[in-house]
């Protein structure tokens, strides 16, 4: 494989650990001896990691969504570096990579993380991912490709690809969050899950699930997000009579040390979900998962094997399934060992870069 020269609009992130699995991938490609430019703020929670690496690294002139400025300097940089690839990743990016692509060599590449969206009534769908200067889409599960492919042009469609976000157990060495901090301890069946206010993730569903334990005051809820303090969750909390039995922390940064101090994560997506780093972040600290059954977490989760599944929006379901758990010390161990061989295996952190660059290689030549 030829170097290349790869330019590089990523996720900014506010997490360290939410940008880190995207921005490895560059710093390693630059390690192997490609030409890598990241453009991007410095607000980015890995901006100070590039600077350290082989990477060039260029400060975005503004982060607005659709910037004349921003593509005149995206533009420079491809014509100045003889850019093979652009790559973008996040929403804020992709329409002006777009545009500065227009008139150059460049091959143009969309990253997509989710199965919503991407209405072909929608105008600015027609700026951002149905983009006419796009020419290669990266998804990170199948259900995702999936998706795209049936909104895409028909010549796009043979470069949509599915490449798993891979993660490394190495990165995972943090000690694990002092649980009497939370509010709880090891004496207790401590389940984590990352809640939201939108209701395709589900958090109603967990909470649900926990108001059919209520009898088991050792089984606690790490509940962690934004916002998840207030309606309709308290109300719910409160009249299910819970409220001992589940940890609002808001926002977090650390929840891969989180995941290492409980015994299990939950997912109780309803729809439209991507590849959950959370899921990734949980079984590379060994933790394993009990997702609901859309289309994307059973790319990763093996019921009985890494993980358990349940149907969707069942909060009885997802209720037992922790209950079972929390009483099967053994099948919790089987486990946790198999969610880390996952990591190690389907989704390691070096598959996900030599597939990148295979695929970019394929669309340069």
């Amino acid at each position: 494989m030829n170097s290349m020269n790869i330019l590089v609009i990523p996720n900014r992130g506010r997490s360290y650990n939410a940008v880190r699995p995207e921005a490895e991938c560059y710093i390693k490609m630059a390690e192997l001896g490609h030409k890598v430019t990241v453009i991007t703020c410095r607000a980015n929670a890995y901006f100070e990691n590039y600077q350290k690496s082989n990477v060039e690294l260029i400060e975005l002139v503004n982060t607005k969504k659709y910037s004349l400025s921003v593509i005149k300097q995206i533009r420079r940089q491809i014509k100045l570096k003889k850019i093979d690839i652009v790559y973008a990743t996040e929403s804020s990016g992709i329409p002006n990579a777009a545009f500065a692509c227009i008139g150059t060599k460049a091959k143009m590449v969309a990253y997509r993380g989710t199965t919503g969206g991407m209405y072909k009534t929608d105008p600015t769908n027609y700026l951002c991912m149905l983009h006419p200067r796009i020419n290669g889409v990266v998804c990170v599960s199948n259900a995702v490709s999936h998706s795209v492919k049936s909104k895409v042009r028909a010549k796009l469609r043979k470069n949509v690809v599915t490449i798993y976000k891979g993660h490394d157990i190495d990165w995972y060495q943090d000690p694990a969050v002092d649980l009497e901090s939370l509010g709880t301890s090891k004496d207790n069946f401590n389940v984590l899950c990352i809640g939201s206010p939108r209701p395709h993730k589900g958090t109603l569903v967990a909470i649900d699930a926990m108001a059919e334990l209520a009898s088991h005051h050792n089984i606690k809820l790490v509940l962690v997000g934004d916002n998840i303090d207030k309606e309709p969750f308290t109300s719910q909390i409160s009249q299910h009579g819970i409220a001992d039995n589940i940890i609002l922390t808001g926002f977090r940064n650390d929840v891969p040390a989180l995941a290492k101090a409980c015994d299990v994560l939950i997912l109780p997506s309803l729809d439209k979900e991507g590849l959950s780093r959370t899921i990734m972040e949980s079984l590379s600290n060994g933790t394993p998962a009990i997702a609901s059954d859309i289309d994307t977490t059973k790319e990763v989760i093996e019921h009985q094997v890494n993980g358990l599944i349940y149907k969707a929006g069942d909060a009885k379901a997802l209720a037992e399934n922790i209950k079972l758990l929390a009483q099967d010390a053994e099948q919790l161990k089987a486990l946790s060992a198999a969610a880390q061989a996952t990591i190690s295996g389907k989704m390691a952190h070096q598959k996900t870069v030599e597939q990148m660059l295979a695929f970019f290689n394929k669309l340069t030549t």
